[in-house]
């Protein structure tokens, strides 16, 4: 019986591996404080409370990599259909030493690759169309080495339930003022607890956001420094992301906005507009930071 791989030959982030724990520590214990605090200001409906966070807790974490990629129009290649792509899948997983997740395009002219899914047997890489016409070989090799080692690392999977709380916080908030409305005006302590519940929501909602934002962008950097190391050209993946974001300032504004709210998933982030506020709280580092990280890897690589 053969043994069962676990590991990949991607380079251990120990960085990344510690800002995962502590980000889903502080994420944790935010999700407890927060329950908490709902069970003490609705007395009576605790069991609706913890269906509810239980309920999609597992929604969250079953699904929504398969809603994400729904979303961005993924959809299944064969190796007859993408020969090229599957291709360049299957060296990158070969120098990996990793199972071939499912290979997917997207049908956008936004030039950009993802990979979703809960680990290595449920993966998914997509490279939209925009992408595999203007990358060369190496360059989508590149890409595809970055996002697989999202997958490798696991990040994709803590993301997913990083990214529960602020979903609770909103999905909460609703349900317990529309359900709550109607016994507002008998019941003082219901309207108090109404008033409370929108304002610790927001607050909740806020840390959470900031934790994953702050966890997101050093992941980006943790797989373009693990993709460069493993395919050992940090030039043809620094090309792609030079390319790629030249491209944005290209693409119809329809296009962006379309591509945008799914930013966290993408190699490289959509905007809609240069003033856009999600540039201030990017999912992603600057062009600039990773070109420096790829450029002193490259320096690294090149000394005898």
């Amino acid at each position: 019986m053969t043994a069962r791989r676990t590991r990949s030959r991607y380079a251990p982030d120990q960085g990344l591996t510690t800002r995962m724990v502590t980000t889903m520590f502080l994420i944790g214990l935010l999700y407890v404080v927060f329950v908490g605090v709902l069970l003490a200001l609705l007395r009576g409906a605790w069991p609706f409370v913890l269906v509810i966070s239980g309920a999609l807790f597992i929604a969250q974490f079953w699904f929504s990599d398969r809603i994400a990629a729904r979303g961005m129009g993924a959809r299944e290649v064969t190796p007859e259909q993408a020969p090229e792509l599957h291709g360049a899948v299957d060296r990158v997983c070969a120098l990996a030493d990793m199972p071939k997740p499912r290979v997917a395009i997207a049908d956008s002219d936004v030039p950009n690759a993802f990979a979703t899914g809960r680990s290595q047997k449920t993966a998914l890489v997509c490279a939209t169309t925009g992408l595999l016409r203007r990358l060369e070989p190496e360059e989508l090799e590149g890409v595809l080495a970055h996002e697989l080692s999202h997958v490798a690392h696991r990040d994709v999977a803590v993301m997913t339930i990083a990214s529960f709380l602020g979903v609770l916080a909103g999905l909460i908030t609703r349900i317990t003022l529309y359900g709550g409305l109607s016994r507002a005006g008998r019941d003082s302590g219901t309207a108090i607890a109404l008033a409370l519940i929108p304002l610790i929501s927001a607050v909740v909602y806020a840390l959470s956001f900031l934790l994953t934002r702050l966890l997101s962008r050093y992941r980006e950097l943790s797989a373009d420094r693990s993709a460069a190391l493993l395919t050992g050209r940090p030039s043809a993946l620094a090309s792609a992301l030079t390319k790629v974001t030249g491209e944005m300032a290209r693409i119809p504004t329809r296009d962006l906005r379309t591509a945008e709210p799914y930013n966290a998933f993408w190699f490289a982030p959509a905007f809609a507009s240069r003033e856009s506020l999600a540039r201030l709280l990017s999912s992603h580092p600057t062009l600039e930071q990773r070109l420096e990280q790829l450029g002193r890897i490259s320096a690294q690589l090149s000394r005898p």
